[in-house]
């Protein structure tokens, strides 16, 4: 089914409001789920309705909740989501941290309590169109083994980055640290296909193209042992440094059973004013992206994002017509 914009975005704040979730929730995950499904990140889009409308009404996820923050010390936007949805209190970062950030060059939010934080590139880009440079990283529900090991300990912990680049569209790395987000294996095994032979593990370490094999399994980790130790250290700045739960502490983001998962986020944002006095930076990575992007054959990391987006606000969104049947069952 093609939609607009507006039309995907208010299917998901009606349907999300009659699961018990309050309006002004319903509009933060609403605005977030669509612009991810504008971006063609589908397995965070509104494949997602499903499982966020199931767990507010168990009370997995607290929908009503108001997301508090404070001040811990000059540089850190403490942020409690509450057991909550992620995007009410990655709202609160986004307009909270930039004022903080140009105050004094860096500043960072902690985010705990937390759930699923969706694509992030999004998320930092609000920072970079803000004139600031941002990294943010999230752990997830356990699904990728140490490298080596048969028990999983980490989740696929993403990781983005965003830069303004003057006269052009923001730069914006985001990615996995498992070869593929665990969101196109669900979506696989809503659809009812196989993944890919790389993607992931069964039980018993072995690989596997079967989608709930693999999501009884492992995740394979983007760059083997390099991937597996930078997802040591995601797990470590998003939880144990924000007091969320780690990945193996954590709830499945996909069911509405147990307790609420209690994810952690952590977003640093830089101020390109006040790294390099009497110097302008941005300037200097506008010549690379510049550079890099004078190669026919190269696109510039977050490109294919905007240009889809940019045509989903002109022509709508084709949603598949499983999704819309089962949005409209809730």
């Amino acid at each position: 089914m093609l939609l607009s914009l507006s039309e995907a975005r208010q299917l998901v704040i009606d349907t999300l409001v009659r699961n018990n979730v309050s309006a002004l929730n319903a509009a933060s995950v609403a605005t977030a789920l669509v612009a991810a499904e504008a971006a063609g990140q589908g397995g965070h889009g509104l494949r997602r309705v499903e499982a966020y409308s199931k767990q507010a009404r168990a009370g997995k996820a607290d929908g009503q909740v108001t997301p508090t923050f404070s001040r811990p010390a000059p540089g850190v936007l403490a942020i409690d989501a509450a057991f909550g949805f992620a995007y009410p209190a990655l709202d609160i970062a986004v307009a909270e941290l930039p004022d903080i950030t140009r105050s004094q060059g860096i500043a960072l939010a902690s985010i705990r309590r937390s759930h699923h934080a969706g694509v992030m590139g999004l998320t930092v880009e609000r920072f970079a169109e803000q004139g600031l440079v941002a990294i943010m990283v999230a752990n997830a529900p356990v699904a990728m083994a140490p490298w080596g090991g048969l028990r999983p300990m980490y989740g696929t912990n993403p990781l983005a980055f965003a830069t303004p680049v003057p006269g052009s569209d923001p730069i914006v790395v985001d990615l996995a640290l498992s070869k593929v987000a665990r969101g196109k294996i669900m979506a696989a095994k809503q659809k009812g296909t196989d993944i890919p032979e790389g993607w992931a593990l069964d039980r018993e370490g072995n690989p596997t193209t079967d989608a709930n094999d693999a999501l009884a399994g492992t995740m394979v980790p983007a760059g083997d042992a390099k991937g597996a130790a930078l997802a040591l250290m995601v797990e470590i700045l998003s939880a144990g440094l924000t007091g969320a739960h780690f990945s193996h502490e954590a709830t499945s983001l996909f069911d509405d059973k147990g307790a609420p998962p209690a994810l952690g986020h952590m977003i640093i944002a830089i101020d390109p004013k006040a790294t390099a006095p009497g110097f302008n930076p941005l300037e200097r990575i506008a010549y690379l992206a510049s550079e890099i992007a004078s190669d026919p054959a190269v696109r510039l990391p977050g490109r294919r994002g905007q240009t889809a987006r940019a045509m989903a606000a002109q022509n709508g969104i084709e949603i598949e017509d499983d999704v819309i049947a089962l949005i409209n069952t809730l």
